[in-house]
């Protein structure tokens, strides 16, 4: 088990270490981000903005622009909020190829209530004409995500937990691309959809409902735009059920994206995420499991539905 965000930050530092065009952003999160050894190690192409994170965003727009491989790290509840106006205009309008790594999404700052939880990101960032968004699951997707964003021409927002997650992915033989989900379980009974930290609780919710014979198909999809149709269409074709899972709000997210991409050819979709509510107060487990976010919680769900 490993935290994304130290797979993130460990992997930019050994490809900075080789590319002095590398360069990381922050706004007083180096620790949040644990850009700590960045800034020790290569102080030259690290920027410390201080509490301030529209004035990070727009500085990393800058450089981008200049040329520069830029990264711009820090809590995701502020990047996607405080400074949503120079992401839409700095970064996504303007086209300048600015990485920005939203840490402890979604629910991971548990008791610190509403204001820390980054649960409206997903549904305000896919507006953006020529943003990318990915929510890598594991240490191993994370790491392999950094490598293809250093030279990726365009924005991507890539949002990871805090704390550490179990391994999805066993060895580095597996296949990353943009825009395209990964089978993690095969089955025709129903499907199962997840997206970063939810993907561990999908595939667990599959083993166990492969050992009660309800063969359930898993799929990761870490890439949310751009989203792989084609799966969930195959998906809805094949198996005639699906049920996301998200750390996110149930509207504008995973479960309506593909709402959207099967409206034409509806099946039925059942939506597990956070409802019209302030979250409530708890670890990132305890919120998993209050709302039916877990393993167990997606079991019952599934054999709810297919009754």
């Amino acid at each position: 088990m490993k935290a994304c965000r130290k797979s993130f930050t460990e992997t930019l530092l050994e490809l900075a270490k080789k590319d002095d065009q590398i360069v990381a952003v922050t706004t007083d999160a180096r620790g949040s981000v644990t850009l700590g050894d960045f800034a020790k190690e290569l102080p030259k192409q690290f920027v410390e903005c201080g509490i301030a994170e529209q004035n990070a965003v727009g500085i990393s727009a800058g450089l981008a622009h200049s040329g520069k491989k830029t990264f711009v790290c820090g809590p995701a509840c502020f990047y996607v909020a405080r400074s949503l106006e120079q992401v839409k205009v700095d970064v996504a309008y303007s086209q300048n190829p600015v990485k920005i790594l939203g840490v402890s999404g979604g629910v991971a700052y548990g008791a610190l209530g509403a204001t820390h939880h980054s649960l409206h990101d997903i549904a305000v960032l896919r507006c953006f004409p020529g943003m990318n968004i990915c929510l890598p699951c594991d240490a191993r997707q994370t790491e392999k995500l950094v490598k293809f964003l250093v030279d990726f021409a365009e924005p991507c927002y890539v949002r990871v937990g805090r704390a550490a997650v179990p391994d999805i992915y066993e060895d580095d033989n597996f296949e990353f691309e943009i825009g395209k989900a990964v089978t993690l379980l095969e089955g025709n009974d129903l499907t199962i959809i997840g997206a970063g930290e939810t993907v561990y609780h999908a595939l667990e919710a599959g083993k166990q409902l492969a050992a009660k014979g309800i063969k359930a198909r898993v799929l990761d999809m870490s890439w949310i735009k751009p989203c792989d149709e084609e799966a969930v269409k195959k998906a809805a074709a094949e198996t005639g059920r699906i049920i996301t899972v998200e750390e996110h709000s149930k509207f504008g997210g995973l479960g309506a994206m593909v709402c959207e991409i099967l409206s034409e050819n509806p099946v039925p979709v059942r939506i597990i995420g956070i409802p019209d509510e302030n979250v409530v107060h708890g670890t990132n487990k305890e919120i998993f499991h209050y709302y039916g976010m877990d393993a167990e919680g997606i079991v019952k769900a599934a054999e709810s539905f297919l009754k």
